[in-house]
């Protein structure tokens, strides 16, 4: 039985009067327990995994941005960064771009 068949069955008995609001309300009841462990829990523990990973940031750190800039922490203010990329130069970028640590592993082709 998939969950067309559920709505349409659950919207004739309400329509005949066999039914009750309570068989309805259960219904729903377990369309917002699905949504809440399928959807909206994964989305808010993410995010804190996120958090807990700008704040781990240090100075020295290597980094890569999600833009695929690859640089070493120079500087940390409230909610921005100072890289160091290749030559010396230095670039400014918000703590939310940044995506991970740089792997120290170099691949050789």
């Amino acid at each position: 039985m998939n969950l067309t068949n559920i709505i349409l069955f659950a919207g004739n008995n309400a329509q005949q009067g066999n039914g009750s609001w309570s068989s309805t309300l259960i219904f729903f009841a377990l369309i917002i327990f699905i949504f809440y462990f399928f959807l909206i829990r994964p989305q808010t523990k993410k995010e804190k995994e996120a958090k807990k990973f700008r704040d781990s940031l240090q100075k020295g750190n290597k980094v890569v941005t999600i833009g695929g800039l690859h640089g070493k922490i120079s500087s940390i203010q409230d909610t921005t960064v100072c890289l160091e990329i290749e030559d010396g130069g230095k670039i400014v970028v918000e703590k939310s771009a940044i995506a991970q640590f740089e792997t120290s592993e170099k691949k050789e082709n």
